[in-house]
C-alpha cells in the first residue's frame, strides 16, 4: 500500500518528482567517486565531477520541459567532462539514458534511433580524446548497450500509451454512439406512441363531437333522435377507452393481446362512421396478403382520413383500395364542407411518417374538381 501511496504521488507532482530523482542521482553520482575498487586509489573528487553532478540534476529535472533540448545539452555538456575524466563517467550515461528515453516519448523510431547513434558518437569521440583506451574497447560497447535499453524502453512505452490512447478513443466514441441511437430510438418511440394515441382517439372524439354538436341543436320532441346521438357518443367514448387501453398495453406488454386491425377490418370501420358519414367503398385488384406493418398502416391512414372527411366534409366521402403486384394504393377523397378548421395539425404528418417509414409516400391536397383527396401508396415488401 505504502509503494502504491508512493507512485499516485509521483503521479500527480511529476516535475517534484524529477527533481528528487534528480538531486538523489547527483549525491550519488559524487558519493560513488570515493568508492573505489578493492586495490586501487581513491579517485579524488574533481570539478569535472561536481559539473557532471550538475548535469544529471538538470536532465533529470527538466527532462518533461524540453526534452530534445535536455538531451542537446546533456550530449554537449558531457563532451568536455568525458575528455576531462578520460571515461563517460556513470552519472554522465546515466542521464544521457534517461533522457533518450524521455526523447523516445514524444517522437518516431526513425529519428530516435537515429539520436540515439549520434549521443553514442559523440561520447566514444570524447573517450578516444580523453582517454588512453583503443577505439574497440569493450567498454564503448556497454554504453552502447546502455543507451540502445533507453531508447527501446522509451519506444516501447511510447507504442503502449498510444495504443491504449487508440483503444481508450474507440471506447468513448462507441459509448457516444449509443447514447447517440438511444437517443434516437426514444424520439422514434415518443413519435410512434404519439401517433398511435393520436390514430386511436382522434376517430372516436370525432365521432363524439358530431353527435353531441346535433344533439345540442335538436328540440323538444325528438327525443328519440337525442337517444340515438347519445347512445352513439356513449359507443364512441367505449371504443376510444378500448383503443387506449390496447395502445398502453401495448407499452406496458411487448406482446399484443390482440392483432393489430388491418385493411380486413375496413367494412368495420365503414360501419362505425356509416351513422355520420356515407363512405362509398370500392376495391380494385384481388385482396392479396401484405406484410403486417404494411396492413397497419393502410388501415390507420384510412382511419385518419375518413376521421378528416367527417370532421372537415359534408358528410360523404369515397374510398378505393387497389391491390397491385407493387403492393397497395388507398384513394379517399370527400367534398369539402363549411367546416374548414386547421384541427390538430398532426393527422397528414402522421400518415406521411407511416408511409415513408415503409418505403411509401402520401399525398394530400384539393384535387381539380374541388375535393380534399389522400391518396396513400405502400409498398408489398418492406426495405
Amino acid at each position: 500500500m505504502e509503494l502504491a501511496g508512493l507512485r499516485r504521488s509521483a503521479g500527480l507532482h511529476p516535475q517534484w518528482t524529477d527533481g528528487a530523482v534528480g538531486l538523489f542521482l547527483a549525491v550519488l553520482s559524487i558519493a560513488m567517486t570515493r568508492v573505489s575498487p578493492l586495490g586501487e586509489p581513491r579517485e579524488e573528487i574533481t570539478g569535472y565531477h561536481v559539473v557532471a553532478a550538475v548535469v544529471v540534476f538538470a536532465a533529470v529535472a527538466c527532462r518533461r520541459l524540453a526534452p530534445w533540448r535536455v538531451l542537446v545539452g546533456t550530449t554537449v555538456a558531457g563532451f568536455p567532462i568525458t575528455v576531462g575524466l578520460g571515461g563517460q563517467p556513470l552519472a554522465l550515461t546515466v542521464a544521457l539514458m534517461i533522457a533518450l528515453y524521455t526523447v523516445a516519448l514524444v517522437t518516431g523510431r526513425r529519428t530516435l534511433w537515429l539520436s540515439t547513434v549520434g549521443v553514442f558518437l559523440v561520447g566514444w569521440l570524447a573517450s578516444m580524446i580523453g582517454g588512453a583506451a583503443p577505439w574497440w574497447d569493450p567498454g564503448t560497447s556497454v554504453d552502447l548497450a546502455f543507451l540502445g535499453m533507453a531508447a527501446a524502453y522509451g519506444d516501447a512505452t511510447r507504442s503502449r500509451r498510444a495504443y491504449v490512447a487508440a483503444v481508450e478513443d474507440r471506447a468513448e466514441r462507441a459509448e457516444r454512439t449509443r447514447e447517440e441511437e438511444a437517443r434516437r430510438r426514444v424520439a422514434e418511440e415518443r413519435l410512434r406512441i404519439a401517433r398511435e394515441l393520436h390514430d386511436v382517439v382522434a376517430h372516436h372524439i370525432a365521432v363524439v363531437k358530431v353527435q353531441a354538436t346535433g344533439a345540442r341543436h335538436l328540440g323538444p320532441g325528438h327525443e328519440e333522435q337525442t337517444a340515438g346521438a347519445l347512445d352513439a357518443i356513449s359507443r364512441s367514448a367505449d371504443a376510444a377507452l378500448r383503443e387506449m387501453a390496447f395502445v398502453v398495453g401495448l407499452l406496458r406488454e411487448p406482446s399484443p393481446t390482440r392483432p393489430p386491425r388491418g385493411l380486413a377490418q375496413l367494412t368495420d370501420l365503414i360501419e362505425d362512421v356509416s351513422g355520420h358519414l356515407a363512405v362509398e367503398h370500392r376495391q380494385n385488384g384481388d385482396a392479396r396478403p401484405l406484410p403486417t406493418a404494411v396492413d397497419v398502416a393502410a388501415y390507420r391512414i384510412a382511419l385518419e382520413a375518413l376521421t378528416n372527411a367527417q370532421k372537415h366534409g359534408d358528410g360523404t366521402a369515397a374510398l378505393t383500395v387497389a391491390y397491385d403486384s407493387l403492393g397497395v394504393t388507398l384513394d379517399i377523397t370527400n367534398p369539402l364542407g363549411r367546416n374548414q378548421n386547421s384541427g390538430s395539425g398532426y393527422g397528414i404528418p402522421g400518415m406521411r411518417e407511416r408511409a415513408e417509414a415503409l418505403g411509401g409516400s402520401v399525398t394530400a391536397g384539393v384535387d381539380g374538381s374541388g375535393r380534399f383527396a389522400v391518396r396513400a401508396s405502400l409498398p408489398a415488401v418492406t426495405s
